[in-house]
């Protein structure tokens, strides 16, 4: 089977740089064979322009301009059980561009796949109209910056949304990015790319209440061991020892009140429910579309995380996952997790020591020290591992396309891409079994030399 060879880009590119131009460099020099489109999206991430920039495309940021939502043209007749009303969420960015319709053609005469990104945010425009309706709602009862997975008309939108796309242009599939924790995982930091704000975590709206009853969680008790977990955290971040140490104190907490792991569970199973319905609504429309979700870096990290999610069951609804290996940037990420953990439940624990034991956990070899690791990032060794793990996790159910790091911005003191790096991870990937791999985070911040590194481990890993 012919190995894919994505690339995240996002509509910008094309609008900056032309169609035709931009897909004679994506495919000539990284050996680029899918588009990873990005189409629906309120965040930067995998669309949009921002420093540093590239040696190529227009060298100003969008930030101050950038809106997000649906770069495609949605069509009503989907959004019928749902009130949020898909031709409401059209992305004023380029005015009444489709640029589905616009690149599907282009793309299609060069022999390459388009597959659809669709990206659920955290925080959307003031100016979107479903945002108040929908959030989520936090331990306070203030409204959060996501939807809510148990709400029914998010659940219809997600659907419909995939659903539009997949039936009214002959892409190849969607891909599907979320990235949020469970209320457990957020409130003591697991994350690398959060501050720890025990207070903010969710959901706690009426239908996380009903579905809490519906699997024999009590939500009030959940709700309470969730304020006692704050507290906690809290004390921790204000160096307030218990007695008996940080890390025995949570483990108490969590045997007086199980109801807190329960209830992160069942954020994992609305989450988890989103992503299985987008595949049967996709896979009805036809059998052949493919369906991916983005499985994000705190994967890579978290033990915790990873015992939260299966990829064997991962498997049972998508026929691929792109699983993040970004290495450059990893090394950062890699330490503001150990920080962030630190700051909470092993707080007595000195980082490097705890790092050292969470890289036996995860089956990690050879990486730097803390100290060291933002500047060197984590090893092409690394993405080998985390290539094979995934592999066998899904046990050849479903396709494993690892994401490669092509220039994603690291701070001031961190590790920067190059193409030697950019080789070997992508190389990697492909000694580590991969189906394929995908060029993240998007073109539009990528190095042309980066590009043609990618590429070029492309081409010879042909040869393994």
């Amino acid at each position: 089977m012919k190995k894919t060879i994505g690339i995240q880009i996002g509509p910008d590119s094309f609008i900056d740089e032309g169609i035709e131009k931009t897909l004679d460099i994506v495919q000539q020099r990284g050996a680029v064979n899918t588009l990873y489109l990005s189409t629906f999206s309120y965040d930067r991430g995998i669309t949009g322009r921002g420093r540093p920039f590239p040696d190529h495309g227009v060298q100003e940021s969008d930030e101050k301009t950038f809106h997000g939502g649906n770069y495609a043209t949605p069509q009503a007749q989907f959004y019928t059980k749902t009130a949020l009303k898909g031709e409401k969420l059209r992305a004023p960015d380029f005015g009444k561009l489709d640029i589905v319709a616009e690149v599907l053609p282009a793309a299609k005469k060069r022999g390459m796949k388009v597959i659809c990104s669709i990206q659920d945010g955290f925080n959307y425009p003031a100016d979107v109209p479903f945002m108040k309706d929908f959030a989520e709602v936090d331990l306070q009862g203030r409204k959060g910056g996501a939807m809510c997975f148990f709400q029914p008309d998010v659940r219809e939108f997600w659907k419909a949304v995939a659903t539009d796309l997949c039936s009214s242009y002959a892409i190849d599939g969607v891909l599907l990015f979320n990235e949020r924790n469970g209320p457990l995982l957020n409130a003591v930091g697991v994350s690398h790319a959060q501050g720890i704000d025990s207070a903010k975590v969710t959901c706690f709206c009426e239908h996380h209440q009903k579905a809490a009853k519906e699997h024999g969680i009590d939500f009030a008790r959940a709700k309470e061991g969730y304020r006692k977990l704050n507290q906690y955290v809290q004390n921790a971040l204000s160096s307030k020892r218990p007695s008996d140490g940080y890390y025995v104190e949570f483990s108490r907490l969590l045997l007086a009140y199980p109801e807190i792991m329960a209830y992160n569970q069942l954020f994992d199973l609305g989450k988890h429910q989103v992503l299985r319905e987008v595949y049967q609504s996709v896979k009805a429309v036809r059998k052949n579309l493919e369906v991916g979700f983005h499985i994000e870096h705190t994967n890579s990290f978290n033990p915790l995380y990873r015992a939260s999610r299966s990829y064997e069951e991962l498997a049972t609804m998508a026929d691929f996952l792109k699983v993040v290996v970004y290495n450059n940037c990893g090394g950062e990420r890699y330490r503001n997790f150990i920080l962030n953990i630190c700051s909470t439940v092993f707080r007595d624990v000195p980082p490097a020591e705890l790092m050292s034991i969470n890289n036996h956990l995860l089956n990690y070899a050879n990486e730097a020290p803390i100290d060291e690791l933002p500047m060197a990032g984590l090893s092409p060794d690394y993405v080998v591992r985390e290539t094979q793990r995934a592999k066998a996790g899904v046990n050849g159910k479903c396709q494993i396309l690892p994401g490669i790091d092509v220039n994603i911005p690291t701070g001031a003191k961190s590790r920067k891409a190059s193409p030697d790096d950019t080789y070997a991870a992508t190389l990697a990937a492909f000694k580590g079994g991969a189906d394929g791999v995908i060029l993240s985070r998007k073109y539009s911040e990528m190095m042309l030399a980066n590009l043609d590194a990618a590429g070029r481990a492309a081409r010879d890993a042909e040869k393994l």
